[in-house]
């Protein structure tokens, strides 16, 4: 690392929710930059005003600020390279654009998008470079290299629309030192003019974003390896715009695969397989259509960022748990793999069961307790204690603590009809047995070792298998065969729960 401070910048547009590929480019850029005592920016980049969404902007800050993310400069705390919304910084970039085409390396374009379509049209089948605008086909079109400049300011003067394209070299070799790939070297003939400055008024993403890194004084820039194919032209402009000394280094990442490694995840892989590619829930303002986010599934923040470290970086080491400070200790580009990283929903979960089970007692009391009062339950700290040492063990997301301990703060309504048909049968038999132990039961002091001792004795005394009377006990304690160990629900219920839920599953099963 050099002597140039470091700055990093986390750049989204605010066209829709914040997919998980977008929170680990975020992440990565943070952990470098507190690794390296820099500073992280958080900048919205909303010139595309015709995909912006409403509440998008909103939705990804909370989405960070969930995650842990912290920024030091952004739309909200502000900073000296401000303002940080593009949209607010319109009247910067035309004066870089001039003077692109000032200094013969951009020109401008008078075509309309049927002339463009008819071009492409007639290179198609032909040559990949007579169906792009591009060194091969721009002095057939309309715009200010194929035109005298009497009529190219005729036309701007009257107010013609007009975009602003940059001038691919026809013949160079265009070098990219990626710290991830290494040098990546593209040939400019496969390029095309980019258009920079649209007719609106607007820059496209690829000055504006060139122009802000640089007056932001941005030293690496981290981003998706979907932008690889940018980075040529990126490298250009900074040339172009006599900036090449300070131009960041950048660092591409792997892409996120779907499960199957077969492609870019998306958010189709999660509603087809079952599992959230956002990290908070999303509703759509327009066709009210929600998609899931891992914070309403009941994953912990700690976990989900564990997890997204790990897609794509790797420690070196066997070590899998980290806090984000030892996120921040141990992570470093070099260790960034090049190749995509397959999504696995099952190791999602099994990071966040990890951080689960760990949580401070005090912490996983309140989780459940939010679940008990959203059924208007109330019960005191030490039953909940109880509870949550007997079922945390099965708990992979929080609403697991309900899903896997209802049984202790309700009795059941119904039975299910699999399990009935399973171990009630022959009903009579197997009623009269639980009559008997409902009546001896009754009399007994009541402990662990009390019930132990007694259940063992009623089954050897009826010359009965255990499964002969656990597996009908069980279900009219919690309605199925699922849960603790009988003596654990018997013990924790108290005695007279624990009578009164057999007294009233035989009064509804089949007698």
């Amino acid at each position: 690392m050099n002597d140039r401070k470091i700055r990093v910048r986390f750049a989204p547009s605010p066209t829709g929710p914040l997919h998980i590929g977008g929170v680990r480019t975020a992440l990565y850029n943070y952990l470098f930059a507190r690794k390296h005592g820099g500073k992280m920016i958080l900048r919205i980049e909303d010139t595309d005003q015709n995909r912006y969404v409403k509440g998008a902007e909103d939705y990804i800050i909370e989405s960070l600020n969930w995650c842990g993310i912290r920024f030091d400069e952004d739309i909200v705390n502000g900073g000296s390279y401000g303002p940080y919304r593009q949209s607010e910084r319109k009247t910067i970039y035309r004066g870089y654009a001039e003077q692109l085409v000032g200094n013969g390396h951009a020109y401008y374009a008078f075509d309309t998008p049927e002339e463009l379509e008819s071009m492409r049209e007639k290179g198609k089948n032909k040559d990949v470079q007579l169906s792009q605008y591009g060194p091969f086909t721009r002095l057939g079109m309309k715009n200010s290299l194929s035109l005298p400049q009497d009529e190219v300011k005729q036309r701007i003067a009257s107010g013609e629309p007009y975009v602003i394209r940059i001038r691919i070299p026809e013949n160079e070799e265009i070098h990219v030192n990626d710290l991830i790939r290494g040098d990546v070297l593209v040939q400019s003939s496969s390029l095309d003019d980019k258009v920079l400055f649209k007719s609106d008024g607007w820059p496209t993403y690829h000055l504006a974003n060139i122009v802000d890194d640089h007056l932001m004084e941005i030293s690496h820039v981290i981003r998706g390896e979907e932008w690889l194919p940018s980075a040529p032209l990126h490298v250009l402009l900074y040339r172009y715009l006599g900036w090449e000394e300070t131009m960041p280094a950048f660092a591409h990442l792997p892409l996120l695969l779907k499960p199957d490694g077969n492609g870019k995840l998306s958010k189709r892989d999660g509603d087809r397989l079952g599992f959230p590619v956002f990290p908070l829930q999303w509703t759509d303002p327009l066709t009210k259509d929600i998609s899931s986010g891992y914070r309403e599934s009941g994953y912990l923040p700690e976990a989900f960022v564990n997890m997204l470290a790990f897609l794509g970086w790797n420690p070196g080491t066997e070590q899998e748990l980290f806090t984000m400070d030892e996120l921040i200790q141990e992570f470093s580009l070099d260790r960034v793999g090049k190749h995509g990283s397959k999504f696995d929903p099952e190791k999602s979960r099994w990071y966040n069961h990890q951080y689960l089970v760990n949580k401070p007692e005090k912490e996983l009391i309140e989780l459940l307790k939010l679940e008990l009062e959203k059924r208007n339950l109330h019960f005191d700290d030490i039953y909940i204690a109880t509870v949550i040492h007997l079922i945390k063990e099965r708990a992979n997301l929080i609403p697991d603590l309900w899903n896997n301990s209802w049984f202790f703060f309700v009795p059941p309504k119904d039975y299910d009809e699999q399990v009935v048909q399973k171990v009630w049968n022959p009903a009579p038999v197997v009623s009269s047995l639980l009559g008997s132990f409902l009546k001896e039961a009754s009399e007994i002091e009541w402990g662990h070792d009390q019930v132990h001792s007694f259940i063992q004795d009623f089954i050897s005394r009826k010359n009965m298998k255990m499964g002969q009377l656990m597996n009908p006990l069980r279900l009219l304690l919690i309605g199925n065969n699922q849960g603790p160990g009988i003596m654990d629900i018997a013990t924790t219920l108290g005695k007279e729960e624990f009578l009164k839920r057999i007294e009233t599953g035989l009064e509804k099963l089949p007698r």
